[in-house]
């Protein structure tokens, strides 16, 4: 049952009628009738070239799947059925002919569908199941209502979806954590349609198994884990869907469309810049010369999508557009960008474009140019890195390059953000993963956001990069490994805190302001290579002083005068909690203020300075800074391990 639940589209003739808005007409008569058909055909024809292929390999992989490895995908929902072994064949047999079926309808092979409804063994197996479930006539028709009858789960995401943007929309569909809230909250409603008006029969066998939402997203999980296509696939049938039945229409399918036979959604050409606004698919303009892959674009279709975003997300700011240039299989990827489009996208208050391919994304904030950009991307050999370290490699090497007027610009002063596909996790602690560049032959660390199976870092400069495990050990944290161990492990991995040489951390050492500066702007990526600042004992030439600029120019951090900033003093713990609380608040601006009643609860409170207590009052509600036995200590000098242990929680922090 949760095996035929992954099929990706409906394959009964009742069921996929429901789907496609056709109860109660002929249509739901025959599987093979002209109606039904044009409204699958309208979906697929939204498919791009590579799409198609996601959906390919999705079919080839699942039909080579073992039935442990079955076992092991759908144990959550398995193991609460308690199936024999032929039945758990039937289901790997199941599974696998209704992936093939997502390919194979796509492929014009309509017959598919009749063959898996009336197969002998799956009827079995549905006798089976609404045996043990206590329910009568569990069929396949039961499970296409759980997902696409009026009150299914498919009905329950369009509601939840109704209200996005179409760019909103495209976010979700590329954001795995996204989805799976959606799905999760989609299923706790649907399950709960077991009894009265709208009773679905999925939904009580389900109950009665003692089978959970959480059972049901868990198995999704090990679907997208364990077959690697799997996640692609569900994309582009999403993304083929939005194409056709967006949620602007009232009754999916029923739309007025351009397709044969009266049918639905119009098939959309996969150049076409205003069909999915926000996501511009132009696989079909890249042309590849050797090891070379290039992008054709033509101004006047890319000023087209930014109208269709603009048009779709009426009074929004901060808009991106995202240039899809879908599976290329070359070293180098150029990217241009004329300067027409460069002008058009900053007249229209677009804020990025972004230039997605083989799961890497790179967005470019266009406000700071005023001629052509070229992004270039080469992919570089392994060794690049391993020649270079004993740290486990979890990404390909990538080096970027950017001109701007033809003229190579290595530095910027809004940052680009890269979004690197990870590879070869196995076994390895995402905590400590860190985006590392090569710099003469060494690598420093960078941190990064790891988002699912990516990880994400705004640069200001460009490079060589790469995502290693950066295992950082220290031999003197005995002391406070209890409480500030992993902190310490995870804050320097990123490459926000450093030893003292020789393996030594110094964890109960005092921090200066500069030291401060340095961790703060580090952990939460605002390094700027272009921000100045004027304070007389700031050496411009000091390791220190591209930090102190950030963090001034931010009015993170204040200096002792407008000339003086005193790098070298000790930095307390209300001046410590003051510097987070402006930092997150400059990365989060929506951030909740502080409460400032929060500060009754320290009986020193009357000792922290009045032009900190803001600030120390947003550090200690959000738990970014905490007190001690009732105090808070304001005017302590904080230790290395203390300020390891804060960085560690503003880098956590939501």
């Amino acid at each position: 049952m949760t095996a035929a639940s992954f099929a990706g589209f409906p394959f009964s003739s009742t069921g996929l009628a429901q789907h496609l808005g056709l109860v109660g007409t002929a249509a739901a008569a025959e599987v093979g009738h002209q109606a039904v058909k044009d409204k699958i055909t309208a979906i697929y024809k939204s498919l791009t070239v590579t799409e198609a292929t996601y959906l390919k390999n999705y079919s080839d992989e699942v039909a080579g799947l073992g039935q442990d490895k079955f076992d092991k995908i759908f144990e959550p929902v398995l193991g609460k059925i308690v199936l024999t072994d032929k039945e758990k064949a039937t289901s790997l047999k199941l599974f696998k002919s209704v992936s093939s079926v997502v390919y194979d309808v796509y492929a014009n092979d309509f017959d598919v569908l009749k063959g898996i409804r009336y197969d002998v063994d799956n009827v079995a197996l549905f006798d089976s199941i609404a045996a043990k479930a206590k329910v009568p006539n569990l069929s396949f028709d039961d499970i296409l209502d759980f997902f696409f009858a009026a009150n299914g789960v498919e009905a329950e995401l369009r509601n939840m979806l109704a209200s996005k943007s179409g760019a909103d929309l495209v976010n979700i569909v590329s954001d795995p954590a996204s989805q799976k809230t959606l799905v999760k909250d989609a299923v706790y409603k649907v399950l709960d349609h077991r009894i009265g008006t709208g009773a679905l029969t999925v939904s009580q066998a389900v109950y009665n198994l003692g089978i959970s939402a959480d059972d049901l997203v868990l198995t999704l999980d090990n679907v997208n884990t364990e077959i690697k296509s799997a996640r692609k696939a569900a994309q582009s049938l999403a993304l083929a869907y939005l194409r056709a039945y967006p949620l602007t229409t009232t009754n999916p399918g029923s739309g007025s469309g351009s397709g044969s036979g009266g049918g639905g959604g119009t098939a959309v050409v996969v150049t076409n810049p205003t069909a999915t606004p926000g996501f511009y698919d132009v696989s079909k303009l890249v042309s590849i010369v050797g090891d070379k892959a290039t992008l054709k674009l033509v101004d006047a279709d890319v000023i087209k999508a930014f109208d269709a975003l603009l048009a779709a997300n009426p009074g929004k700011t901060g808009l991106t557009l995202t240039l899809n240039l879908g599976t290329v299989n070359a070293k180098v990827v150029e990217v241009p960008l004329s300067k027409a489009i460069i002008e058009a996208a900053k007249a229209r208050g677009i804020a990025n474009i972004a230039v997605t391919f083989n799961g890497l994304t790179v967005t470019i904030p266009v406000s700071q140019f005023s001629d052509a950009v070229t992004l270039t991307v080469t992919n570089e050999a392994d060794a690049t890195v391993t020649s270079l370290t004993s740290l486990k490699l979890a990404s390909k090497v990538y080096s970027f390059d950017l001109t701007v007027g033809g003229v190579k610009t290595t530095t910027f002063k809004q940052p680009l953000t890269i979004k690197l596909p990870l590879a070869n996790t196995t076994g390895l602690d995402k905590e400590l993963l860190s985006v590392s560049k090569v710099v003469y032959k060494a690598l420093e660390f960078h941190g990064g956001v790891v988002d699912g199976d990516y990880i994400v870092e705004p640069r200001d400069t460009f490079s060589t990069y790469a995502v290693v495990e950066n295992k950082v050990n220290f031999n003197d944290v005995a002391s406070v490994q209890a409480w500030a161990g992993r902190q310490i492990q995870v804050v320097a991995a990123k490459g926000a805190i450093e030893g003292v040489g020789a393996s030594k951390f110094a964890p109960k050492s005092n921090v200066t302001r500069a030291e401060f500066s340095k961790m703060l702007i580090r952990a939460l990526n605002l390094e700027n290579s272009t921000a100045t600042e004027s304070f007389g004992d700031v050496a411009s030439t000091a390791w220190y002083a591209p930090y102190v600029a950030v963090a001034a120019e931010k009015g993170i951090v204040t200096g002792r005068s407008a000339s003086q900033f005193d790098p070298n003093a000790t930095i307390t713990r209300a001046e410590m909690a003051t510097m987070i609380a402006r930092a997150v608040k400059t990365v989060n601006p929506q951030a909740t203020a502080g409460d400032a009643s929060s500060l009754t609860k320290f009986a020193d409170a009357a000792k922290i300075a009045a032009s900190l207590k803001d600030g120390v009052a947003f550090a200690t509600s959000h738990n970014l800074v905490i007190g001690n036995a009732g105090k808070f200590n304001p005017n302590n000098t904080a230790t290395r391990a203390e300020a390891a242990v804060i960085i560690y929680r503003t880098i956590n922090f939501k």
